[in-house]
């Protein structure tokens, strides 16, 4: 077990269990969560440079480019809170390009988790989404049924073609992500169709630790 702090990436299909192993992984070790959406909404209003530029696409109803994207996360990464107590990136990098301006900046993922979730399943846990239209809650029509008689839709990109479509770039993406930091980092592969205890005791395992954590963490499994 290495004593350093912890700087993760966590990869998975849609509806994968990563927000799940996100709470959990924060709870644990206390790093600071950063999704690019959250990023990009605290550079906008925080109101910097980099905010103000992502606005202006914002407005305009258009994608924010990628090199801005790189950009804001590479400066949050660099915030005391981050280089203090550690980090997860969930949904970035999504792409190479990504994944290499990170390493271009010196800035190495000594942990990336991969949740190993088939398509099928994928399939089932998305298409089976309901959504109540009055109060915005989902359901699931196999795990977390609605009401019976309660008005519910299927939101319109929770279809099956969809779905396929963001998995096949998922696909795409995510093995290109963790080839390019496969040289850097350890790759922590979990099946993420067990119980999301195990799924997280699985991943706990490699997770990097500062000395004294270190030293803590050892003195709890003694006492089990």
């Amino acid at each position: 077990m290495l004593s350093t702090t912890p700087k993760l990436v966590i990869c998975g299909p849609p509806a994968g269990g990563k927000g799940t192993q996100c709470e959990l992984l924060v709870s644990q070790f206390n790093v600071v969560h950063l999704s690019t959406g959250d990023m990009l909404r605290a550079a906008i209003q925080a109101n910097s440079p980099l905010g103000i530029e992502a606005q202006k696409y914002m407005d305009a109803g258009d994608l924010v480019p990628d090199a801005l994207i790189i950009q804001v996360v590479l400066a949050r990464l660099e915030e005391d809170d981050c280089v203090q107590r550690g980090w997860l990136l969930d949904g970035f990098p999504r792409t190479r390009a990504q994944a290499e301006a990170m390493l271009e900046h010196h800035i190495v993922p000594n942990l990336v988790i991969l949740l190993d979730v088939p398509d099928t399943e994928v399939i089932k846990r998305i298409s089976g989404r309901r959504v109540d239209l009055a109060t915005g809650k989902t359901y699931h029509i196999t795990f977390n049924p609605p009401p019976p008689g309660l008005d519910v839709v299927q939101r319109s990109d929770d279809n099956e073609e969809t779905i396929l479509n963001r998995l096949a770039k998922y696909h795409e993406n995510c093995g290109a992500v963790v080839e390019a930091f496969a040289p850097h980092a350890t790759l922590c592969k979990v099946d993420g169709m067990k119980p999301k205890e195990s799924v997280f005791a699985a991943i706990q395992q490699d997770v990097p630790r500062p000395g004294f954590w270190a030293n803590l963490w050892h003195r709890i499994q003694f006492w089990k």
